[in-house]
């Protein structure tokens, strides 16, 4: 079945515009003016007619980073994200424990708070707190970043702690003034309390995960590279089955990459010899892939959890949490490269940038980096580290939308020197570094148009400030496309059939309800598609 798309401003590549492209089953046959299209077209060959009256069309956009269960998830538990207070976030919870009596009857978990939004008080919430939720069941409570939880008496006690220590490293929970566990966890404490609170069966998850495609195509996405199994989703195999019945099914609307994270080496060496590495069946064709070892090398800046070379400004002996050594790391990439297998690392403090960068280098192939190794988030970095990264063609995927909370402590926390050449976007592209955006949702919306306005404009949802945050590290609104698209592409090893409308690519792409490339710079935040196209089906189109 062939599909026509005309008269439409097509984006192809930065400067040049075409007005139709010509689609045949998955791919784009032919892109030009309305009348060269129309010259080539068989009039004895049936085809579909879409009239973009004048609309933007740009290739599908491409989250090279998020997890997409989790952001699922979120919107089937206590909303908490936009809290001001401790108590209000209890009075959220506990109004949603009392209407979803069947879903809290063996704990309540949600994601979304941040204590420096709090307006009395920035302090962490603990046990203290969460009991005034409820007693009677387990409460877990993260903290947008996912790398802080809070927890209440209900869930110590079944926890146990004081006779399972064996399953902690230093750090990973905190203590109150009586010297006893305040429900409060770090690093790999978080995942070791979550797995407390029971998991939604797999119907609910189908339901979850098909109810979050439709809204991602809604907002212009066309794929995503995801991390769920080993975080959200923490049975692999169950996991992987249930995202290979959905796409054999047809079920899916978007293109789905696995980011795959482990709780040890042990666990990534099975994977590898006995695991869905080896006994996965992925057709070149599908909309469904196995990609990269996803790791987490350190914390959050707003958890002050980020790995800092220096420390804090006003705490320099605390440089925040490495989650995984150099030896750990190390062997995890020397693994990787006997398999040929990617490794994405979280980093966000510049030591953990560093180290990670280190850990790479060791197993790059014939010297180079032949596997796309690549840093998710990346914020904080020298003007040292981002020669580096450049020099040595390492992947940067990077979330823009970041900067919305982010420049209001990033200098009050690292210091302005480094605060300047840090969420460096602009400087890593102009060094010729492959830059992919994503939004690592649900830490954000995975909506990717205030990741491109926040990417361009370097101002917060508000438009502060009004000259950009350290503007000298915005980027035009094509580099910020091409990042989303292209670049997110290069990164799954792509880039020949995805992230552009070219004759031969994927018929992914999106038709928008105003002009990206002229409109202000400020209203790109609020722009929407009207229109969603996967591999030549249309999944979404504006009523």
């Amino acid at each position: 079945m062939r599909k026509l798309l005309f008269n439409a401003k097509v984006y192809v590549e930065k400067g040049k515009f075409a007005e139709a492209v010509l689609v045949e089953n998955d791919k784009i046959v032919a892109v030009g003016s309305n009348d060269e299209i129309k010259k080539i077209l068989d009039d004895k060959q049936k085809i579909e007619v879409i009239d973009c009256k004048g609309k933007t069309l740009i290739p599908g956009l491409n989250d090279s980073h998020l997890h997409f269960m989790q952001f699922g998830e979120t919107r089937n538990q206590a909303m908490i994200e936009s809290v001001t207070s401790i108590d209000e976030m209890i009075e959220i919870c506990k109004e949603f424990a009392s209407s979803h009596p069947n879903y809290v009857k063996e704990g309540l978990h949600a994601i979304g708070w941040n204590q420096d939004n709090f307006i009395e008080s920035n302090r962490l919430p603990d046990k203290n707190d969460l009991d005034k939720i409820s007693t009677e069941f387990p409460v877990v409570l993260e903290r947008v970043c996912g790398h802080i939880i809070s927890t209440n008496s209900k869930l110590l006690e079944i926890l146990d702690i004081e006779n399972n220590k064996d399953l902690f490293k230093d750090g990973d929970f905190l203590v109150g003034e009586d010297g006893k566990p305040n429900g409060i966890f770090t690093g790999n404490g978080c995942n070791i309390a979550k797995r407390l609170i029971p998991d939604f069966s797999l119907e609910e998850r189908r339901k979850i995960l098909i109810e979050t495609m439709e809204y991602a195509v809604a907002h212009g996405l066309t794929s995503v590279q995801s991390n769920d199994v080993g975080t959200t989703f923490m049975d692999g195999p169950g996991a992987f089955k249930l995202f290979h019945d959905i796409y054999d099914k047809g079920e899916g609307l978007l293109r789905y990459r696995h980011q795959v994270c482990f709780n040890n080496v042990e666990d990534f060496k099975e994977y590898l010899e006995n695991g869905e590495y080896v006994h996965g069946v992925y057709p070149k064709d599908s909309w469904l892939t196995l990609g990269p070892l996803k790791l987490f090398k350190d914390g959050s800046l707003g958890a002050r959890t980020a790995f800092m070379t220096d420390g804090y400004v006003g705490r320099p002996n605390d440089h925040g949490l490495e989650w995984i050594s150099v030896e750990d790391m190390d062997r995890y990439c020397k693994l990787a490269k006997e398999k040929g297998l990617q490794v994405v690392a979280h980093v966000i403090g510049d030591e953990a940038v560093k180290r990670t960068i280190d850990s790479y280098e060791k197993a790059f192939v014939d010297g180079e980096n032949k596997l796309r190794h690549a840093l998710i988030h990346c914020q904080i970095t020298s003007g040292e580290l981002i020669d580096r990264i450049a020099k040595l063609n390492i992947l940067v995927f990077a979330q823009p939308i970041f900067l919305d909370y982010d420049m209001k402590i990033a200098d009050k926390l690292v210091g302005s020197k480094l605060a300047s050449t840090s969420y460096a976007f602009g400087s890593l592209a102009r060094k010729g570094a492959h830059v992919a955006y994503g939004t690592d949702c649900p830490v954000e919306d995975c909506n990717p148009f205030p990741n491109i306005y926040m990417a361009v404009t370097r101002k917060d949802k508000n438009g502060n400030p009004k000259e950009g945050y350290y503007p000298n590290e915005c980027v035009d609104v094509e580099t910020a496309i091409d990042a989303y698209t292209l670049e997110s592409a290069y990164g799954e090893f792509m880039e020949d059939v995805k992230g552009r409308i070219k004759p031969g690519f994927l018929a992914d792409m999106v038709l928008l309800d105003k002009d990206i490339f002229t409109v202000e710079h400020d209203d790109i935040k609020n722009i929407l598609p009207v229109l969603t196209m996967v591999g030549g089906k249309v999944v979404y189109k504006k009523n």
